[in-house]
């Protein structure tokens, strides 16, 4: 059997409970894998800023990989070790098309892990249909701009990425088709339903994990990676083997080597303790 050296962990819908929690089993699944002589590396859709305290408060863990592979932080001391930039006639192309195809266009902003929005959409989720914890989560994470066209508009070389919101998923699957059709040098993926995320062309969490396995002198047939949604699916296709969760979405699932019990079920642990040999 293949030796793993590196776990790759989305966060959300993976690793984590869907209250958001991390159970004490599975941290101690990770602080053994990392004791074994294991790289566990963070892959989250997340600005750095919003990674979880019951992940960041674990010794050990290396790297991060955020905004969907547009930045890569070394965790102890947040140094910012790889970024990839929206570049600024993408963001126009971005925002034209947007404030062309839709009525009144939601955005979110990620700028040197930073999570930022609309003032009345962090104040407010309810308006925009979120509820219980998306709703506390857009509340804890996000930081209100009163003005938010005059933000983007200050701030548009600086985007590590940019996220549309929607209501509506047949106007989403609509405008992600315009934007890859009619808009160069983006990726753009999906970490839940009610988001589009759009980042630079080089980024993706496939990329990233590569830019960490090189720093560690590792290959990607050793590294396992963990997910639960679309924008997992590149980092399971590229890691030697890509586990998806139970509760996945189909692209996800597709994207796997394996499925295994849901993020409620701490899936995650039990399947890297089963890689790892651990007792």
């Amino acid at each position: 059997m293949e030796k793993y050296r590196c776990i790759a962990l989305d966060l959300d819908g993976t690793l984590l409970a869907d209250d958001g929690s991390l159970s004490p089993a599975s941290r101690r699944t990770l602080e053994e894998a990392m004791a074994s002589g294991v790289h566990v590396v963070v892959a989250s859709g997340r600005a750095f800023s919003t990674l979880p305290s019951c992940i960041t408060s674990i010794p050990g863990i290396e790297y991060a990989i955020t905004s969907n592979g547009a930045a890569v932080y070394r965790m102890p001391g947040a140094e910012c070790l790889c970024v990839h930039k929206l570049k600024t006639e993408a963001v126009k192309r971005v925002l034209e098309i947007a404030g062309r195809e839709l009525e009144q266009p939601l955005y979110e902003a990620f700028i040197d892990g930073c999570a930022y929005a609309p003032a009345d959409y962090v104040e407010h989720p309810e308006r925009y249909g979120l509820t219980g914890r998306s709703a506390s989560y857009v509340q804890s994470t996000r930081k209100p701009c009163a003005d938010f066209a005059a933000f983007l508009e200050a701030h548009m070389g600086e985007l590590d990425s940019l996220d549309l919101v929607f209501q509506d998923q047949s106007e989403k699957k609509r405008i992600w088709e315009i934007l890859e059709r009619e808009t160069e040098h983006i990726y753009i993926t999906a970490s839940v339903p009610r988001l589009l995320e759009i980042s630079d062309e080089l980024s993706g969490k496939a990329q990233a994990l590569s830019y960490v396995l090189d720093r560690l002198g590792l290959t990607a047939r050793q590294a396992a990676a963990f997910g639960n949604a679309d924008n997992d699916a590149d980092m399971l296709r590229f890691a030697g083997l890509g586990i998806a969760v139970e509760n996945a979405t189909e692209q996800c699932r597709k994207a796997a080597d394996r499925v295994v019990e849901s993020n409620n079920e701490e899936g995650a642990a039990r399947e890297i303790r089963r890689l790892l040999a651990l007792p």
